[in-house]
Order: C-alpha cells, then structure tokens, then sequence
C-alpha cells in the first residue's frame, strides 16, 4: 500500500485554488496555512485536508514554529510558498524541514531586489545603476555620479509597492531619515523611462519549458502613483521583442537557480534605446490575474501545471501541455461600485471577468493581435466612464 503523502501550502493571500485542486486530484492530502483574514475565504475545501492559520504579521521565525507545531502530526513531504511573502518563509520552513526544493539562498534571489542585481550585474544580465542602502558615502558616490531622478524600493516588497521616485539629494537624505534603521531594507536606482514588459514562465528541473510574454500599456509604477488603469497584452509571437525577452528570462532564471515551479519576471525597454533592464524575478505566478491572461492566449493554466511538476518533483519527465498561439489583453482598475456591472460588455472575445469586490477587469483572447488592442482601447475609455476610481497608494498591491 502507497503511503499516504502531504504538502503544506503557505498563502498569505487568497490564491491558488487550481494548484490546490490539482495536488489533491494527483492524489496528495493537501494542508493550507494562511492568515487569520484568510481562513474563511472560499478555498476549495473539498480539497483540503486541513486549514491552518498563523498570527497576522507573523516574523518568518514564528510561521517556521507555527509550522513546527503542524509537522508533529502530519509528515509534509514537500512544502510550497502560493504568494511572493511567503517566498522567503517557505524556504525557510524547507530547510528547517531539510525538504527538497527552494531554500533560503535561493529564495533571496527571488524576493531581495539588492541580489537580484547584484547577481545580475556579476553575471551579465542588464540592470539599472544602482546603490544598496548601506554606506552614505557609496549612496552619496553613487548620487553624484549618477543624474536623478532616482528610485528608491524596498528590497522585499512586490510589483511598484512602496517605491519612491526622487528628483533631489536631499529628498533622498530625509527619507531615509524618516526610515531610521528601516533603511538598509532599500535600494537605490537610476530611473530608467520607458516600457514595461512581464514574460510568465514555468521551469522543470532547471528546464525552460514554457513562457508567455506581455507588455504593460502603462508601467505598473505610473498606475499606482499616478492613477490609471493597469492594462497589458500579449506581444506579437517571433517578433524581436519576444524573442529577445524569452532569451534574457531563461538566462536570468537559469543564472538565479530556479529549478522548477513559475516565474513572474518584469523587464524594462528604455525608451533612450539602450534595450532592456531587469527589474524583478519572482518564483511565483503572476498576480493581479495574470494566470487568467496567459491561459486565455495560450491555454495554459499556470497554477495546475506548477501542481504537476511539484508532484512530480524530476521523476516523472514534464511535457508541456499543448498551447495556442493566440492573443490576449487584460484591462483591470478599482471601481466605484463594490459590484461593477460588467453585463454590457458582451464581446465574443471576452474569455474572463473579474470577480472582486470594486474591480472591474476583463480578459480578451483572439488569433488577431490588433483586435485585442483595439477592445481594450474601446474599454479603457468606457472603464473610465463606466467604473474607474482611485485610490491613495498605500502598502501592499492587490494579489
């Protein structure tokens, strides 16, 4: 008789239900650990063996004891972070486990925006100038060789949360006056205009078997700062800037020591054409519905793939799942209403709606690239009448 196995999956956020469903279908007995918040929230409880929470803003040390405590009676075999937090606090768990998979060093890649360049400057991979927040007279070297505006961002947040565009050296000094001892915690960085571009990926036993590239219409910084909605679409397969972000991703992904699961990895193309620039690299799927995107143009559902090859963890070769060479555009804001009436966009192409509370979004799919641009240009504009609010940035981005 097979014994029984187990994985622990740690959520910070509400997400996940396709990979939590797969697991249990593959066969596993799948135990969730999330935050108080969360515990009520419509997991997929059919599929759950067991809903854990730990303390609201839990230090990783202490989920590490929560997660002890739960390993006393349930002998995890594999342990898996669903969100970007929680990163770092699977790594953690796993070598405190001595599990297979992600550990703490490796985890560091993907969530510190310091290591991010640091290796990526050590092994070529294009980034930004940047500075660590840590000697003023290197930070002070860095902004007199360097002209502003600057970016400031915090080494562990997601997406644009928390960064700070500075035009003087002295907005610089008192903001990180006002972080104190909270300030080694950023980097610093020359900005660099121009366009942003995410490509989604999966890996398989350091593989690069899947990817997925789109554009933002608008930089996800522009939009959390200055108001908008957050637009982005698939761009045109084989063409130059696909080609050149699916080589720079692999060999990013490679260089950073994914070995298996899904990557969100964002690029900037400087508009003074000097190409592009790494920004981030998460070991996560995408969120703010990415996930819905990429299966709507390719048919590939990344949550229940990841699923497959943690399961399958090297024994069992991972083949692709078959996909589609089509196109699709995502259109997303915070609304007015806290249940937008979306009844009024009835197009053929719409292949997904967005089911939270005072968000609109829509996702499109069709073989024909300039019909995806020319629905959401149409919605942007009624988004705007129809729904659009906003909202001071603060804290977290939506996941």
């Amino acid at each position: 008789m097979t014994a029984e196995r187990h994985m622990l999956a740690i959520a910070s956020y509400y997400k996940g239900d396709r990979f939590l469903e797969q697991v249990n279908r593959r066969g596993w007995r799948v135990h969730l650990l999330t935050q108080p918040a969360n515990e009520h929230r419509p997991w997929p409880r059919q599929a759950l063996a067991g809903v854990y929470t730990y303390d609201e803003g839990a230090s990783i040390p202490r989920v590490v004891e929560r997660a002890s405590q739960l390993v006393r009676h349930i002998p995890f075999d594999l342990v898996v972070a669903l969100d970007d937090y929680d990163v770092e606090i699977g790594g953690a768990v796993r070598e405190h486990f001595r599990l297979p998979g992600m550990g703490d060093s490796v985890a560091r890649q993907f969530r510190d925006k310091l290591a991010m360049r640091v290796t990526g400057k050590r092994t070529g991979i294009p980034v930004p100038d940047f500075c660590g927040v840590l000697n003023h007279d290197r930070l002070y070297r860095f902004m007199v060789e360097t002209p502003p505006p600057w970016m400031l961002k915090p080494r562990a947040e997601a997406s644009a949360s928390g960064i700070r565009k500075l035009e003087r050296q002295e907005d610089v000094w008192a903001t990180l006056e006002s972080l104190g001892d909270r300030q080694s915690h950023f980097v610093l960085e020359r900005y660099v205009p121009g366009d942003v571009y995410h490509v989604d990926s999966l890996v398989s036993e350091g593989r690069f078997v899947f990817s997925a590239v789109h554009r933002c219409a608008k930089p996800p910084f522009d939009v959390a700062h200055g108001g908008g909605m957050y637009i982005t679409s698939t761009v045109e397969h084989g063409g130059e800037d696909d080609t050149a972000l699916r080589g720079l991703t692999q060999k990013v992904l490679a260089d950073f020591g994914l070995v298996r699961g899904p990557s969100h990895v964002e690029w900037m193309k400087a508009h003074d054409g000097s190409g592009f620039y790494l920004l981030e690299a998460a070991a996560r799927v995408g969120g703010a519905h990415i996930a819905d995107l990429v299966e709507a143009a390719t048919g590939v559902n990344l949550w229940q793939e990841w699923a497959d090859l943690e399961v399958d963890a090297g024994a069992v070769e991972y083949t692709p799942p078959q996909t589609r060479d089509e196109y699709g555009g995502m259109i997303l804001t915070l609304a007015r209403q806290q249940h937008p009436d979306l009844s009024g966009y009835d197009d053929p192409e719409i292949a997904y709606r967005v089911p939270e509370e005072a968000h609109a979004g829509l996702v499109v799919r069709s073989t024909n690239r300039e019909r995806v641009q020319t629905l959401l240009g149409d919605y942007a504009s009624r988004f705007e009448r129809d729904f659009h609010a906003m909202l001071p940035h603060a804290g977290r981005p939506s996941h």
